[in-house]
């Protein structure tokens, strides 16, 4: 007789048979505590792992980053690629309720070019909370948009300070040296970015192309 599979199992199958999204997060909500999850993420069979991780991202917020940063190496791609969309969405639920917000909307004014209007609003919010990494990160979005690579930069530099498995902001510090003509910098920062996220294939590309050129010099 075939053991039965683990609920947390059972609720993903369902949930991939009848794309319920709602009612996975509230049947696991009810079952499990979100450190319970943290801990499946880790262990256990690449299904758990995958259930585990998907529904973090529904029911976790910044303080699950670490669990979805270590999720991106591990060794089953459906667990990355489930961590890749969740992590990205955790590092919105940080601060207040009202600077979530914030955030929020800041990160839409960068969505809509609306850089002058994004840096302000991060100025705003930076001001008042220091501590979120991803408002230190939009502002850089804004600040290379508007080509200041330096301060770009410096905000990446920040952001990665605050929280070490943003990728995105490894990514934007690289793009950032290569327009201050510092390729060695660059390379650098493009190898972190890949460290913490190794399916980012755009990445990997950027590396060996800057290694060939830097070969050749």
């Amino acid at each position: 007789m075939k053991p039965r599979r683990p609920l947390l199992e059972r609720l993903y199958h369902r949930y991939l048979e009848t794309e319920d999204t709602a009612g996975f997060v509230r049947a696991v909500g009810e079952r499990y505590l979100t450190c319970t999850l943290a801990r499946l993420a880790a262990g256990g069979s690449h299904v758990s792992r995958r259930a585990a991780v998907l529904a973090i991202t529904f029911l976790g917020d910044f303080s699950h980053n670490a669990v979805l940063g270590r999720a991106l190496k591990d060794r089953d791609r459906g667990v990355r690629l489930l961590a890749d969309q969740g992590i990205r969405q955790l590092w919105r639920r940080d601060g207040s309720p009202q600077q979530r917000q914030k955030l929020t909307r800041l990160c839409r004014l960068n969505q809509n070019d609306q850089y002058d209007a994004a840096l302000a609003a991060a100025n705003e919010l930076i001001a008042e909370a220091p501590w979120l990494a991803e408002a230190w990160n939009q502002r850089a979005i804004a600040h290379f948009a508007r080509r200041r690579f330096c301060e770009a930069a410096d905000d990446c530099h920040q952001t990665l300070e605050l929280n070490a498995y943003h990728f995105g902001a490894a990514v934007g510090l690289a793009h950032a040296y290569l327009h201050l003509d510092e390729p060695l910098a660059a390379l650098e920062s493009f190898r972190r970015a890949l460290a913490l996220h190794p399916d980012l294939e755009d990445v990997r590309g950027q590396i060996a192309r800057l290694e060939r050129t830097l070969e050749g010099k």
